[in-house]
């Protein structure tokens, strides 16, 4: 099977509003439900697991309910950190019987924009090689913070990538991934592609992102660029 993973477990704090960010409604859509739908209207996409934030999945699954989500399959409890919910996540597959060699997307439940592109893309990528990272080249002057100085770092921009997600492998990969981690003491990675880069696995192939699925909701200002950004389409002169 092809499973989407979707991370919701956050708190959102950086968001600064009542609710976690994943269950504000835009538009009388919550972000979620968005998101889901994206995987729910792939053809490729078989099966949907979301890691839920504790004491949130009954309203997750009115939602799912209400909007006729009907590939979400699983809910798992969020952990206390981004790499715990994924582990959650995917020892609650393995518990559910899917194969370790099912391919697993994991993506963020507050990145709305993903394209069905970017989704056949990495399932397509993690057939070939095993692996898939979806990300753009930098095209900003990259430099580091030191304090309150900035200095100049030694690898070319064309080099340096923004990753993105979904982040998708086999899930016996990630699985052997987490047990291997937890056995080296490696913890709070920010991503799936951070915690096998730490294990030395240097050959996860790049899938092209894009801007709009760049656009991770996680200020305010992220919640008016994304309405803006919702429903536009491409314009029919662009090559």
């Amino acid at each position: 099977m092809n499973i989407a993973l979707l991370t919701a477990g956050g708190t959102g704090n950086r968001m600064g509003q009542d609710i976690p960010k994943q269950f504000m409604t835009i538009d009388n859509i919550p972000v979620i439900i968005y998101t889901l739908k994206a995987f729910q209207e792939h053809p490729e996409v078989d099966a949907i697991g979301v890691v839920c934030l504790k004491g949130w999945e009954v309203v997750l699954q009115a939602y799912a309910n209400q909007f006729n989500i009907t590939k979400l399959k699983w809910i798992f409890e969020g952990g206390d950190s981004n790499q715990h919910s994924i582990l959650n996540g995917l020892q609650g597959l393995k518990s559910m019987d899917c194969s370790d060699d099912d391919i697993v997307l994991v993506h963020d439940g507050v990145r709305p924009l993903v394209s069905g592109q970017i989704i056949s893309e990495n399932i397509t990528t993690c057939r070939e090689y095993g692996y898939a990272v979806t990300g753009l080249v930098c095209k900003e002057a990259i430099m580091e913070v030191r304090g309150s100085c900035l200095r100049n770092i030694s690898i070319p921009r064309e080099r340096l990538i923004r990753t993105q997600t979904p982040h998708t492998y086999r899930l016996g990969t990630l699985l052997k991934a987490h047990a291997e981690a937890e056995e080296r003491g490696i913890g709070n990675t920010v991503a799936s592609c951070t915690l096998l880069g730490a294990l030395g696995i240097d050959d996860q192939h790049l899938v092209a992102g894009s801007e709009r699925n760049g656009l991770k909701l996680t200020r305010t200002e992220d919640v008016e660029l994304f309405k803006a950004l919702k429903d536009t389409e491409r314009e029919e002169w662009l090559k």
